[in-house]
């Protein structure tokens, strides 16, 4: 990777760490529903549908919050033009305090989907054209490229190609273990400390640059 590729891929590995992080406290804080991992809730709604259709209002609940949370991030970032990156963390943050805030005070499908709709929005800091080119919450896609990265290397492709796709997926299991343990110490007050982290990212995207999370290659 190019020196600005790692430094991009550095704030990626990070993203995907507060994603899994998040996505572990949600789902041990709200009964195995997911806050970023949005093709495990689309299953539950579905089996919701013919079995429970309460799970289903559930889960359809966060699948909503997750798309206004991309499509708030969208629109944000399209205004902020060169500023996308640090501005789209900051409502990022902003959602995740709300959540933080609102355990003891609104029912939990509200901090639920608060916290959906920042995991939906982190997917929009680093984009290419327009469209986001690395998804921080979901790892299908990237578990796939590390395969074919693997097997580029073995018939002479790029040596190396695998290991970004690698760092973005040990990130997010990094964070959900580290989210696992915070919230068996520290139960829903685990929550400011993903609040805390995604405003560490806001600083650390605009050390990095503007170009460097907007136009990644």
């Amino acid at each position: 990777m190019a020196h600005r590729d790692k430094r991009v891929w550095m704030l990626a590995t990070g993203l995907a760490g507060l994603a899994g992080y998040t996505d572990a406290v949600g789902y041990l804080l709200f009964d195995g529903f997911y806050v970023s991992f949005m093709s495990g809730n689309s299953t539950q709604m579905a089996v919701g549908v013919v079995m429970h259709p309460t799970v289903a209002m559930r889960a359809a609940s966060l699948l909503s919050a997750f798309v206004l949370g991309v499509f708030g991030a969208t629109l944000l970032g399209s205004a902020a033009g060169a500023r996308r990156g640090p501005l789209v963390l900051a409502m990022v943050t902003a959602l995740l305090v709300a959540a933080a805030s609102s355990v003891e005070r609104m029912p939990s499908a509200w901090t639920a989907c608060l916290m959906a709709g920042a995991m939906g929005a982190a997917n929009i800091v680093i984009q290419r054209d327009g469209e986001t080119s690395v998804g921080v919450t979901y790892m299908t896609g990237t578990l796939v490229r590390f395969g074919q990265g693997l097997a580029g290397a073995l018939v002479g492709g790029p040596r190396w190609a695998w290991l970004s796709d690698l760092l973005l997926w040990a990130g997010l299991v990094c964070g959900a273990v580290i989210g696992a343990q915070c919230y068996a110490r520290l139960s829903s007050a685990s929550i400011w400390i993903a609040a805390l982290a995604a405003g560490c990212f806001v600083f650390l995207a605009a050390i990095l640059g503007a170009g460097h999370t907007a136009d990644h290659t």
